[in-house]
């Protein structure tokens, strides 16, 4: 028999950006700062293993200080915000089915602690799902992708304080309320897990904030607080809007032993944990068991009050959604070799894959393995929000930019994706990162690009910011419009 896996009708072809990534114009329409306006250019020689950032308080006072000499490219973006009609027209005709973006929180509520929200930055996400809409295209949206208030960070202590609880359960139900009619599937937290490896960028920790000693304490408290956050936008979620759905979304690593050695398998699992712990508590709910002995080994003690536990339980996501771009390899601790840059992370290269320019692991297969150990461990829809392949495209003197590595790469992708639904995967959707080319999340670049459209931008946002097609959206068009018959 010829099993000839296909995806289903109505499957959710698209892309995805983030507002800090895109949008620009950080102080128009009444936006307050975020703690990505405040990251800045780090030139490719200056990285040399470049750490994520972690400032203090008063570096960031100094950033603020003397920002007139600094490049900020978060602030720029690809200028969203002047030219998302352009933008959306273009996506309309590479046939996207659905756009995920982030609302920015410091739109809605500048510094995050006010009572009432900034009307001026509603009506903007107003006008950009009218226009997703009028163009047949479902609006993904999420929460929160590394955009939250600056004022909070620096004020409140960021995810530390229980208080941004409240005050992010209450933008949360402003924007569920406000687009309850044009938003039907919303994400709470971009890459949850991202906090074991960026309390900065992820829970707005500032090193001088909690001691070094207490900073695993620090990061388990802040995710029990985003666990709660998250539980309070479902539960606004399906109240407000009963037809929605709403769901949780982590990198999607997959972790692969160094070697059959017993010790070097259980390291796998072990840092597989550090993706299936943060949807064990959304998707089921509860905290697992194999936290138990975790946080005594750490001597983690988590503050709660009462409720918390029954609250998690109640109130649990409808779909759970990831990113997927690498694989991992672990390995017993006195094992060591070749390393290699990851999503986030690091780890030993695996000599049977291939990388990207920036040394990401290049693993389709997995892709397929990871769909189907979460369909087999939650029995929820699953959706892959974020994957692509980060490259240096070069402009032809005609303009034309020839992207063959892309398309190879996006191609074996979701080919991997077609054969998880025919192992049985519910799989509703695809949207690849960054269809227009955007400011790298990680190098805070333009150099590093993801699009199907070019956009005339250097890393320091000198440029037209004129849009283009490379070859790859001609392929994604024809995806699309075959429901990736042909690929």
């Amino acid at each position: 028999m010829n099993f000839q896996p296909k995806f289903p009708e109505g499957f959710l072809w698209g892309g995805a950006i983030s507002a800090n990534q895109t949008e620009g114009a950080y102080n128009e329409g009444g936006k307050g700062l975020s703690i990505a306006d405040v990251v800045e250019f780090v030139e490719p020689e200056d990285r040399k293993r470049m750490k994520l950032p972690f400032p203090s308080s008063a570096e960031i006072e100094e950033t603020l200080k003397n920002e007139d000499q600094k490049v900020f490219p978060k602030r720029f973006g690809i200028d969203f915000y002047h030219r998302y009609k352009e933008d959306i027209a273009l996506l309309k005709e590479l046939g996207f089915k659905a756009f995920r973006i982030s609302i920015a929180w410091t739109r809605i509520f500048p510094k995050g602690d006010e009572t009432e929200p900034n009307e001026e930055g509603l009506a903007f996400y107003d006008r950009v799902f009218d226009e997703m809409r009028k163009h047949g295209i479902e609006p993904v949206v999420t929460l929160s992708h590394y955009e939250m208030p600056l004022y909070l960070s620096m004020e409140y202590q960021g995810w530390l304080n229980r208080k941004t609880v409240d005050l992010f359960a209450r933008y949360a139900e402003t924007v569920i309320r406000r687009y309850k009619d044009k938003v039907k599937y919303w994400i709470t937290f971009n890459e949850i897990n991202s906090l074991l490896m960026a309390p900065y960028i992820s829970l707005g920790i500032l090193r001088d904030q909690v001691a070094e000693e207490n900073l695993l304490q620090a990061k388990f408290q802040g995710a029990h607080h985003q666990f709660l956050a998250s539980a309070k936008a479902v539960e606004a979620c399906h109240r407000i809007s009963p037809d929605a759905k709403i769901g949780c979304m982590v990198i999607g690593i997959i972790n692969y032993p160094n070697s059959c050695h017993p010790e070097d398998v259980f390291a796998a699992l072990k840092d597989q944990r550090n993706t299936f712990f943060f949807t064990d508590v959304q998707a089921r709910g509860e905290y697992p068991s194999y936290t138990d002995r975790f946080f005594a080994e750490h001597d983690i003690r988590l503050q709660k009050e009462p409720g918390d536990d029954a609250f998690l339980k109640e109130h649990i996501v409808d779909f759970i959604s990831f990113s997927y771009y690498m694989s991992a390899v672990s390995a017993r601790p006195e094992v060591h070799g070749e390393e290699t840059a990851g999503n986030l992370i690091s780890g030993l290269k695996n000599p049977y894959l291939e990388a990207s320019d920036w040394g990401w692991q290049i693993d389709p297969m997995g892709l397929r393995t990871l769909l189907n150990m979460f369909d087999e461990r939650y029995q929820k829809p699953l959706f892959v929000v974020e994957n692509g392949l980060g490259a240096f495209d070069e402009v032809e003197e005609d303009g034309s930019v020839h992207d063959p590595y892309r398309i190879t790469y996006l191609k074996s992708h979701i080919q991997q994706m077609k054969e998880a639904v025919g192992d049985g995967v519910n799989l509703i959707g695809y949207t690849s990162w960054g269809p227009i080319d955007l400011v790298s999340f990680s190098t805070s670049e333009m150099s590093k690009r993801y699009g199907f459209v070019y956009v005339d931008q250097d890393d320091y946002g000198h440029g037209t910011r004129a849009r283009s097609k490379k070859d790859s959206f001609h392929w994604y068009q024809k995806v699309i419009a075959t429901n990736g018959e042909e690929l």
